[in-house]
């Protein structure tokens, strides 16, 4: 696959894939397909969308190594974490841990979660903030070490969003489930990048996109629940099928447009057709490649990179977007000047330049931004 086989601008060098993905024509194509049909007999559209959407599930639980009935779409894994911290009985004086490393809009849901039921949020500093150098190992003693006989459940991630580091979320979930602490698992970037299989893995609450990794349409998230957890499961929004339970419950809220979970096995087949190990395996060596290449640049520090994934952290310079309303100017003016979409983050010193790696993507794509920096740091 190439760019051709994406509605992307070829005029401009994309390499920040993870926060929003990329859709492959054909399943756009299958997308507008659905669209059309809802347009053309919306009565007979949603009269069999929910038996179409149980099918589509399926079809996705497969790919993720998960029971069918223990699987629900959302929209995305913010509404997924929302879902599953509203369905947690927490009471004043109970604990939360996140991290230092938590998505944001999944930390203002814990935080709001903490308000509304008295809760305390209990932050982990994991080790290496400033250089990227700590371990999995070092991670998960972090987390682990935050237990207190007030802690009920724990929010980490399965790969950080800003700091694209993988965490040992197997030894995580065992951890935690024998301290009796609930795990909420945020896999925004998992599906598609990572083999998934979470029969084996058996937390409580797994929440990924299909829209970033997995060549689905946006929005297209899942989130899996325990089957402990599945009869406790509090919807955010009131469903016509609320009696019907998990999964169905969650997924149905009248019309809402369907048309991207129906499509989102047509990415997985997409994947599939590619080679999904070729496709992990390649990326994730493209993005070690782009690493190496920008890395060149004076000033830039290379943080610590987990081999398998396809995406990267190098520290910018001191000063350098260490706020997010300035690594957000920076990355305008690296696309104004320079043709290149580049993952920006504030992070405190010095902003953080994620770099992702698709199929679409090539070496000389890396050697433009390098470029692109080396003229402005100049």
């Amino acid at each position: 696959m190439d760019i051709e086989d994406f509605s992307l601008d070829p005029a401009v060098v994309h390499l920040n894939h993870g926060s929003f993905g990329a859709v492959p024509r054909r399943v756009q194509e299958r997308q507008d397909e659905l669209r059309r049909e809802a347009e053309r007999a919306p009565d007979a559209f949603f009269a069999t969308v929910t038996e179409r959407v149980a099918k589509a599930r399926e079809e996705v639980a497969a790919f993720l190594g998960a029971e069918p009935g223990g699987v629900a779409f959302v929209s995305n894994v913010t509404e997924g974490v929302a879902v599953a911290l509203n369905s947690l009985p927490l009471r004043p004086g109970d604990q939360i841990v996140i991290s230092d490393h938590t998505y944001g809009a999944v930390e203002i849901a814990v935080r709001r979660t903490a308000e509304r039921t008295g809760a305390e949020v209990v932050v982990v500093d994991l080790p290496g903030r400033d250089d990227g150098e700590w371990s999995g190992e070092d991670a998960a003693r972090a987390y682990l070490g935050a237990v207190t006989p007030r802690t009920k459940a724990a929010v980490f991630d399965h790969i950080t969003s800003h700091t694209a580091r993988l965490l040992p979320v197997g030894e995580l979930v065992a951890g935690f489930r024998a301290l009796g602490v609930t795990t909420i698992v945020d896999a925004a970037h998992a599906p598609g990048m990572l083999e998934v299989d979470l029969g084996e893995l058996d937390a409580d609450f797994w929440t990924g996109n299909l829209h970033k990794w997995a060549f689905g349409p946006r929005p297209a998230g899942v989130l899996a629940v325990a089957p402990a957890w599945r009869e406790r499961v509090e919807l955010l929004i009131p469903s016509f099928y609320q009696p019907d339970g998990f999964p169905r419950s969650l997924e149905f809220q009248g019309t809402r447009d369907y048309t991207a979970w129906l499509a989102a096995p047509e990415g997985l087949r997409v994947l599939e057709d590619v080679g999904p190990s070729a496709v992990r395996a390649g990326n994730a060596e493209l993005a070690a490649t782009g690493r190496r290449i920008v890395a060149d640049v004076a000033g830039l520090r290379p943080w610590r990179a987990d081999p398998e994934l396809a995406m990267c952290v190098l520290r910018l310079p001191d000063g350098v977007a260490e706020t997010q309303p300035r690594a957000e100017a920076l990355s305008a003016e690296i696309l104004r000047r320079h043709g290149v979409r580049a993952g920006i983050k504030g992070w405190p010193g010095a902003g953080l330049l994620r770099l992702s790696a698709q199929v679409y993507n090539r070496e000389q794509d890396y050697e433009r931004l390098a470029a692109a920096l080396r003229d402005l740091f100049a």
